[in-house]
């Protein structure tokens, strides 16, 4: 198949403009009736919860609490 974008569509360049602009009205009539009629409350946002700042030593000593046995193992 021969990629010739003017094999089907032989228009003038005032042709082109016409059925650009109807394109551009339906567009524009499809916004219009897509947007509310009223406007809507704004929706109350949450913020976001305040990230985790564990420190590493905190999380060394939760560590060594829950496995004594490897308690020090980093260190050799």
């Amino acid at each position: 198949m021969t990629h010739n974008p003017y094999f089907r569509f032989h228009q003038t360049a005032a042709q082109l403009r016409r059925v650009a602009a109807r394109g551009g009205r339906t567009s524009a009539r499809n916004r219009r009736a897509r947007l509310p009629t009223a406007p809507t409350p704004a929706r109350q946002t949450v913020p976001p919860p305040p990230p985790l700042a564990e420190t590493t030593a905190a999380a060394i000593a939760a560590l060594d609490a829950q496995f004594p046995w490897l308690r020090g193992a980093g260190l050799h």
